[in-house]
């Protein structure tokens, strides 16, 4: 299969759990097959929409909170899933991945396949580092991903 697959970390590595994208997209590099793309966004949609622009698949590695709070608990979730769930949580950004996937699906611009991780988050604030319940749950998150990314190319994908 011949596609284009896209790793989108959203956060900010300024502002503590915020920084769990980057972090993660950083621990890809070399866990991942050539030609994937491994990027870092401030998750602005216009932005987002244009770094998957042309991807079959994509997966968006994002931080959220909930209440209560319950720091490096991971969540899977379609694209459908995230929209859904903008409601009972709260994106870090200004504006959250589900009126960017509002807007792609408005403007026709939806990958084909879109797989959302979302590590819960509590500490936000400028200048502290990801904190030890985000820490610990990394290495998972990590996993998880290489997996989505692995299973877009298919089993007869060579590295």
């Amino acid at each position: 299969m011949n596609s284009r697959v896209v790793v989108i970390g959203v956060g900010n590595t300024l502002r503590g759990d915020d920084g769990v994208g980057p972090a993660t997209v950083e621990a890809l590099r070399h866990r991942v097959p050539d030609g994937t793309v491994l990027t870092v966004s401030d998750g602005e949609p216009a932005r987002m929409l244009d770094l998957w622009r042309g991807a079959d698949t994509v997966v968006v590695v994002e931080s959220l909170r909930t209440r209560p709070a319950r720091p490096g608990e991971l969540h899977t979730l379609t694209a459908a899933d995230a929209a859904s769930r903008t409601a009972a949580t709260a994106s870090t950004h200004a504006l959250g991945l589900g009126e960017c996937l509002a807007l792609a699906e408005v403007l026709g611009q939806l990958p084909q396949r879109l797989v959302v991780y979302a590590m819960e988050v509590a500490d936000v604030e400028l200048g502290a580092p990801l904190s030890e319940a985000v820490r610990s749950a990394l290495p998972e998150l990590i996993e998880r991903v290489a997996a989505s990314v692995r299973q877009a190319y298919g089993p007869n994908h060579e590295d």
